[in-house]
């Protein structure tokens, strides 16, 4: 299975931007998806994950600006980012677990910068 991000990109602070991670295959084996972002020397972390039943869960930093939203019928998770800051500057990677074979999935980064 291959999880495709798009929609990075730069931006000004303030602006908004959409990414989208689409499945090869159907999502609904995964018990949940959502967005982790990286920068570098620093760890991977949690930025939004949605799960099969509609449960989200949003880190603290991006609550009231970003919506994660899950269309299993064409097999896509979305991060709709919005009132974007500086330190919002990551590599954005899509992630997919299945809670019955304890198996994550990565999808490859889409790079998101803002500038001041």
């Amino acid at each position: 299975v291959q999880l495709q991000a798009s929609g990075g990109g730069s931006v000004q602070a303030g602006g908004s931007l959409t990414l989208s991670c689409t499945s090869s295959e159907s999502i609904l084996r995964w018990t949940n998806m959502g967005w982790y972002r990286q920068v570098p020397g620093n760890q991977r972390e949690m930025v939004a994950t949605v799960s099969n039943d509609g449960k989200i869960v949003y880190a603290e930093p991006v609550k009231g600006r970003f919506i994660i939203s899950r269309d299993n019928a064409v097999r896509t998770v979305s991060l709709q980012m919005n009132s974007l800051k500086p330190e919002d500057t990551a590599v954005y990677y899509c992630w997919a677990f299945d809670f019955g074979t304890l198996y994550t999935h990565w999808g490859q980064g889409t790079l998101v910068t803002v500038s001041s």
